[in-house]
């Protein structure tokens, strides 16, 4: 095993929940008077901390969302997670070949850990990670694109950056882990490769995961 840590970002990657999430992201802004397709949420604000879309909706109409926006959509994508969410496919398969191998992972997340942890309950991934092993981007000052959430996993697991790899599947998650020094794999399943050029790798199902992480 060339890694001595791996990172997992969660929404896409560890749970089937970039459809769910953008499909009610995208009809959320609507609603609020701010047109916004399913394929504009996914090009915009996937792998976005919650901050970063209040950040660009004002940067880009100067209105505010209003103060319970968080709440109400949180509450509208958790309802949905409990009538659809799925595991990612292959991805118990992957992390029960790391368990096996003694391989530490962890998972690093622009989501709150109330997200995290609603959809790995959901999906019986909570079994795979305990609490030590779940970090958020609540945990520090500014999520992906800047490398402060990979950089604060990488130092409370104990290991070096350059002893890391870093999962992702967004281009914020990609530059974030760039940024942080660690090598990145990107996963292509939603996201064009293009958009994940500046990863080390790219895979396209976790079955191609499992053999390049040896």
């Amino acid at each position: 095993m060339r890694y001595d840590l791996v990172i997992f970002d969660n929404d896409g990657v560890l749970v089937d929940s970039e459809p769910i999430s953008n499909r009610l992201l995208a009809a959320y802004l609507t609603e609020l008077g701010h047109p916004t397709s399913y394929e504009d949420s996914i090009r915009d604000y996937m792998g976005s901390a919650m901050h970063r879309i209040h950040d660009l909706v004002q940067e880009r109409t100067g209105r505010q969302l209003p103060p319970d926006f968080d709440d109400v959509f949180h509450a509208r994508v958790f309802a949905a997670f409990e009538r659809e969410l799925k595991p990612v496919p292959g991805v118990a398969d992957v992390l029960s070949k790391l368990t096996a191998d003694g391989v530490p992972y962890c998972v690093a997340s622009s989501g709150s850990h109330e997200r995290i942890r609603v959809g790995h309950r959901t999906t019986g991934l909570d079994r795979w990670f305990d609490e030590d092993r779940i970090f958020s981007s609540q945990d520090v000052g500014r999520g992906k694109p800047a490398p402060d959430l990979f950089l604060y996993a990488a130092e409370r697991m104990g290991v070096p950056p350059r002893k890391c790899v870093v999962i992702e599947d967004s281009p914020l998650g990609v530059q974030a882990a760039v940024a942080a020094g660690m090598d990145v794999y990107g996963f292509t399943a939603m996201t064009p490769a293009e958009r994940l050029a500046a990863a080390d790798q790219l895979f396209s199902d976790h079955g191609e995961l499992a053999d390049l992480l040896v």
